[in-house]
């Protein structure tokens, strides 16, 4: 197969990975059309709206909401059914996702300052928070644990999950999963139709404080447009995978880390890069070795085709420089001194250090959330967390010294700005009495 392969020594680089790197996070206008026109449709009629969405484009009707209800029986059920070994997968999955999440947990603090005044800050957990969880062409039980775990942890009250369930196939691996996060209501809808009624609140399903999780091109456009009415957590793109390699992993490892990425969609994103010609030039012809035995084979082939690209650097510096660019959602560090590259690595989702860390693992087994930054933002943004489930809010209690101190240089800056009821708010307390009834 054809995969691009380029330098970044050649006078036109920049332009040639900003052509790689080019991708449209936006929906097309189409696609928000049809997304504003069903949020609208549940928000005014609530269950009626999701009855008709749900028999038009999951092909399966019911006579009311509750129908789309799972039971806890049910999802116990679904975890007594699956084999022991599944069983044990889906528990040290979770335990371990558990054990780290549990580190990021923060505690609310204060501190009295010179004038005794007490100031501080209070964390409390989100009371109601919605998971979407991908169902269709996939099952992700994976998806269930990374995000509800932390949520769990956090201390959220009340966890809604939905989950499409086109023709009425449901996944007995995603129930059990369920079962074991601790998942407060599952309903069976999905697409725009779902973030709609958690967002907003329907007859039967009660709108939550925050949305989380990925789903298609017509989830995303929805959570864009009821977010200030919900929280989110993010708006994710396609997979993708950055492997820098020195050469001195193995060849096969890296080619399967690329097809690990690519065989999600055909428009995720396998990019290596690497200092050794040799190396890039032996990654080319084992992918081409191996392309033809995968059972994804299409969908890899047209990723990397498409999407993909080996790219040949001048040195460890010059790699780096570049990852920081690209600023990936995975990040693998196959080289033999992982530690010391990773110093220079300002932007990514999550960074997976030395050869036998395959991002895979990250996907399923290894403890923080696969849930990550893509399409550049990890610029800016972080992997979803215990920190995604939980608010601040600020202390302040003044003493009577403190507002004395503190008034008359309120008062001046209220005044600046025209605000007199300011201004005399901080002046009648700076006269230091006690106010009376």
């Amino acid at each position: 197969m054809s995969m691009r392969q380029i330098s970044s020594i050649a006078d036109d680089f920049p332009q040639q990975l900003d052509e790689l790197l080019a991708w449209d996070m936006s929906t097309s206008s189409d696609v928000d059309v049809v997304v504003a026109e069903i949020i609208a449709e549940v928000r005014t009629r609530g269950d009626e709206a999701l009855l008709a969405y749900t028999k038009k484009f999951d092909r399966v009707s019911a006579a009311s909401v509750s129908e789309f209800e799972i039971s806890h029986d049910r999802l116990a059920a679904a975890w007594a059914k699956i084999d022991s070994s599944a069983q044990q997968a889906l528990e040290v999955a979770a335990s371990r996702i558990r054990q780290f999440h549990e580190k990021q947990v923060e505690a609310s603090w204060s501190f009295t300052d010179d004038l005794g005044n007490q100031l501080g800050q209070r964390i409390s957990p989100i009371e109601r928070v919605g998971v979407y969880v991908p169902g269709g062409r996939a099952a992700y039980p994976s998806s269930v644990l990374m995000t509800l775990v932390p949520a769990k942890v956090a201390g959220v009250d009340e966890v809604v999950v939905t989950v499409p369930t086109p023709d009425g196939v449901v996944n007995d691996m995603v129930l059990a999963a369920l079962h074991l996060a601790g998942a407060d209501q599952v309903f069976t809808i999905g697409g725009a139709q779902a973030v709609a009624a958690m967002a907003y609140g329907t007859q039967t399903i009660q709108k939550v404080d925050k949305i989380v999780g990925p789903g298609s091109a017509f989830v995303a456009a929805a959570k864009k447009q009821v977010f200030g009415q919900v929280g989110i957590d993010m708006i994710a793109g396609p997979s993708e995978v950055l492997v820098i390699a020195d050469g001195t992993t193995s060849v096969e490892w890296a080619v399967l880390d690329l097809f690990s990425q690519a065989e999600h969609d055909s428009s995720a994103q396998s990019i290596l890069i690497s200092p050794d010609a040799n190396f890039i030039k032996a990654v080319a012809d084992k992918i081409d070795a191996m392309l033809p035995s995968m059972q994804r084979s299409e969908i890899i082939a047209e990723s990397l085709a498409s999407r993909g690209a080996l790219i040949h650097c001048a040195d460890a510096q010059d790699a780096i420089a570049i990852a920081n660019r690209i600023a990936p959602e995975h990040l693998e560090l196959a080289v033999a001194d992982p530690e010391e590259w990773a110093k220079g690595i300002r932007h990514a989702g999550a960074i997976f250090m030395g050869a036998h860390t395959g991002e895979t693992f990250g996907d399923y087994i290894a403890g923080p959330s696969h849930v990550l930054p893509t399409f550049g933002t990890a610029r800016f943004a972080s992997p979803l967390g215990v920190y995604d489930f939980q608010k601040r809010s600020s202390m302040i209690h003044m003493s009577s010294k403190g507002a004395a101190h503190l008034a008359t240089q309120t008062d001046l800056l209220a005044t600046s700005e025209g605000l007199e009821a300011h201004a005399l708010a901080a002046r009648v307390r700076g006269q230091g009495e006690t106010p009376s009834a």
